[in-house]
């Protein structure tokens, strides 16, 4: 079979954009795929973000203006990495193009600007998009989804997802736009992370019929670039408690994003308990997944059990990496693309797939359904 190159193009070159471009150059770990990228031009507002991409002999075109990558006809696909309040026009625009994009989360930096971009999408049904969305390509996160829909845990007892770090832990780190809402949006941490801890949820049909946010604004001023302390008014941390149906069992749902969630760096965590089973999940121990049982002990009788298992490094598509060892958050990125690139291709299957615009908006629907519940003190339908 021979794969199907398709040249992609990254408007933003700041962390993500960086680690997109890594991703791609790791394209031959992955078994017989389909389509083989190839990364040919990089836009950043600022050229010495740009520097870095020089590294990659692919690319050829460095700009500081996106509309000429999408006047570009040999560029297929487009991943953009922004801040939230460009989403929309950025979006917008590479849909018009007909190109394909890979958008970053929320999708827009409200729900008007997410249902913008759906119009422009159903006026181009030949662009393809999707939202980026890596940590369930974690082995164990995979593991853990396919259990659930197993029909393993029987009865639900309840289901718990989230993302956690403690980046803003210092409370002298300067202000940036992910810590004002004119940027970042007023659902503040939620629109930052929330894709992570909804992405799994929505996927397995868990869409909240209510919702109640308890929400937290830590940190209310941070130094400005002259060091007086200036408004830093999004939400540090959103716990958000749902009423969602699994089977059409009613169980309580539990979300959480947090920047300041001391001792955490980067963690991931996804658990479901039934009164038949129950598999936990975390990326602190991405070897690790837990998996609750009754069981006849010798010697002991019957018991509650949570027995681990190890899992090794195969995601959704197949890799030539050992299946004995362990797996990352650049391996979860190259799965992420992997699948993304698949369904364009129309070679995925029934594979777990990147996350949907329809998923990203509905988001934004429980984002403010959890703000208007703090505000209100009462449990809110999206």
């Amino acid at each position: 079979m021979t794969a199907e190159t398709v040249n992609v193009a990254i408007v933003g070159g700041g962390l993500m954009g960086r680690e997109i471009a890594a991703a791609i150059q790791r394209w031959p770990a992955l078994i017989d795929h389909p389509v083989r990228p190839r990364l040919t031009a990089v836009c950043d507002i600022n050229p010495a973000a740009m520097e870095w991409f020089d590294e990659i002999d692919t690319v050829v075109t460095k700009t500081t203006d996106y509309h000429e990558l999408l006047a570009d006809d040999s560029i297929d696909v487009v991943y953009v990495a922004v801040r939230h309040d460009l989403h929309e026009a950025i979006y917008r625009d590479v849909i018009a193009s007909g190109k394909s994009l890979l958008a970053e989360k929320p999708f827009g930096i409200d729900g008007a600007a997410a249902q913008a971009v759906l119009a422009a999408m159903a006026e181009h049904p030949e662009a393809f998009v999707r939202v980026s969305s890596e940590m369930p390509f974690f082995p164990g996160a995979q593991l853990a989804i396919d259990y659930v829909k197993s029909g393993a845990l029987g009865t639900i007892v309840s289901a718990r997802n989230s993302f956690l770090h403690s980046s803003d832990l210092d409370v002298n780190k300067p202000i940036n736009w992910k810590r004002q809402v004119e940027f970042c949006g007023e659902a503040g941490v939620m629109n930052d992370l929330g894709m992570h801890t909804w992405h799994v949820p929505l996927r397995l049909g868990w869409v909240p019929e209510t919702v109640y946010g308890v929400l937290q604004n830590l940190v209310p001023t941070r130094p400005g670039p002259d060091g007086s302390p200036v408004p830093c008014d999004t939400w540090d941390n959103a716990t958000l408690h749902s009423w969602a149906r699994h089977e059409g069992q009613l169980f309580p749902l539990t979300t959480e994003t947090k920047r300041i969630d001391p001792g955490q760096k980067n963690t991931w965590e996804f658990e479901a308990i039934g009164l038949d089973g129950g598999v936990r999940f975390s990326t602190k121990n991405p070897k690790t997944v837990s998996v609750f049982t009754v069981t006849d002990v010798p010697g002991g009788g019957r018991e509650q059990v949570w027995q681990q298992i190890d899992v090794g490094s195969q995601s959704v598509w197949p890799t030539v990496t050992g299946g004995i060892f362990e797996s990352g958050f650049s391996d979860s990125i190259l799965q992420m693309w992997a699948v993304f690139l698949a369904e364009r291709h129309g070679s995925l299957g029934d594979r777990f797939g990147a996350a949907r615009p329809s998923e990203a908006a509905l988001t934004h629907a429980i984002y403010r359904a959890a703000a208007t519940s703090h505000a209100e003190g009462r449990a809110v339908a999206p």
